[in-house]
């Protein structure tokens, strides 16, 4: 063949697929596709069928059989859990021929928190690069959930190459207190889409300095926990001003010191100057571990105006990888965590199944029922705020990335 002809039949572009799962995955996936993400394609998965049917992404896949009826999991992890691998071949065929898969649900539930693991296991089967954006409940939710919600980020971070976690209670605590409940949930929505755009953006954005789906499989492949931020400012020292709030972003679990990778992003207009960028990498090159490494990229817009807007993807923490032989600790272990934080005694191991078979997931002790139910909440349609209230129309980054 040719080299005009190779040339010719080449095709560069990325098979990214988001996969929502659960109530609160299926309506962050909406959120998606309602604010426009593109070249990707959207998969929802849910064993609650009247929830599927207002879900707008290209593929969808009901996890129901004679038992359930369609009618959910009733916020039972080991049901979702066991309803995905009963649909294991209809998830596989969805996910085919990706080269990049974001699984994204809220924990705590029953199909998000039991099903995802079943969801990623099979793309990173496949080899696509595998990585969960995922939300932890609300602490008004219960210790229930939130246990559930622990056990599930672990079992979850075993079967993705990187796990991104967003709490919900640092959202309500970036948030107004007259929030509505609408508008609350809609504002983790929104972190959710920018936990997967800023990563897709990295590789889809014609950009000047070009970040390509390899420099981010070198970062990201096998990373365990990762940490995202996005920063934007205006004026003298836009640029550093810009990757100082992206590496503090109140929504960050831990800091980014230690992270043995990084990708950066700098966009901003053509008469960005050299300097700028070098002091903006340098900035996040100091805040992370000396020996790390940083691969960057460069998009030049007019239409950023003089805004400078930094997207800095941090992963490679030791203590967190998914390389760790742990075990995840088992639901009893992790409601007993959230309940007595300040015991030090261990609780026996729970009992298995009668028929010999270790359970999906630990049933929890008794206990009250939480309070609400993440998963069938996360919608609405507020507005939201952006860095500078000069000039709404500049950029769309919500305050609460800041």
């Amino acid at each position: 063949m040719s080299e005009i002809a190779q040339t010719d039949n080449f095709n560069d572009k990325t098979n990214i697929k988001v996969v929502g799962v659960g109530g609160a995955g299926g309506n962050a996936v909406n959120r998606m596709i309602a604010e426009g993400l593109q070249n990707v394609e959207f998969v929802a998965i849910n064993t609650d069928a009247k929830d599927l049917l207002r879900s707008d992404a290209d593929v969808k896949i009901s996890l129901n059989d004679n038992t359930s009826r369609g009618l959910g999991a009733g916020a039972d992890p080991e049901k979702g859990a066991k309803a995905a691998q009963d649909h294991q071949s209809d998830i596989e065929e969805a996910l085919k021929g990706a080269d990049m898969v974001f699984v994204t649900c809220g924990e705590g539930g029953g199909t998000g928190t039991g099903a995802s693991p079943i969801v990623a296991r099979a793309a990173h089967q496949q080899g696509a690069l595998t990585i969960a954006v995922v939300t932890r409940p609300f602490s008004f939710e219960g210790p229930q959930r939130t246990a559930s919600a622990k056990l599930g980020i672990e079992n979850l971070r075993k079967e993705v190459d990187a796990l991104i976690v967003i709490p919900n209670d640092r959202l309500l605590e970036l948030s107004d207190r007259t929030i509505g409940i609408v508008d609350a949930f809609k504002t983790a929505d929104t972190a959710l889409l920018a936990g997967v755009q800023g990563i897709t953006d990295l590789i889809t954005m014609n950009s000047y300095i070009h970040v390509d789906f390899s420099d981010v499989t070198a970062i990201l492949r096998g990373a365990g926990t990762a940490l995202f931020g996005i920063g934007s400012a205006r004026g003298e020292d836009r640029a550093t001003q810009a990757a100082e709030i992206a590496i503090s972003s109140p929504l960050l679990e831990e800091s980014v010191e230690g992270a043995h990778g990084a990708l950066i992003n700098i966009a901003g207009p053509t008469d960005l100057k050299l300097q700028e960028a070098k002091a903006a990498t340098e900035l996040v090159q100091r805040a992370i571990h000396p020996e790390a490494q940083i691969i960057w990229g460069l998009a030049l817009d007019d239409a950023y105006g003089d805004e400078v807007r930094v997207t800095v993807i941090a992963a490679g923490f030791d203590a967190n990888s998914k390389k760790s032989d742990g075990q995840a600790p088992t639901l009893e272990e992790a409601y007993r965590d959230v309940t007595q934080p300040a015991a030090s005694d261990q609780l026996p191991a729970a009992a298995e199944p009668q028929d010999g078979q270790p359970s999906l997931i630990q049933q929890l002790p008794e206990s009250p029922a939480p309070a609400a139910a993440q998963e069938q909440a996360m919608d609405g349609t507020g507005e939201q705020q952006i860095f500078s209230p000069d000039d709404p129309g500049d950029l769309d980054i919500p305050d609460f990335l800041r």
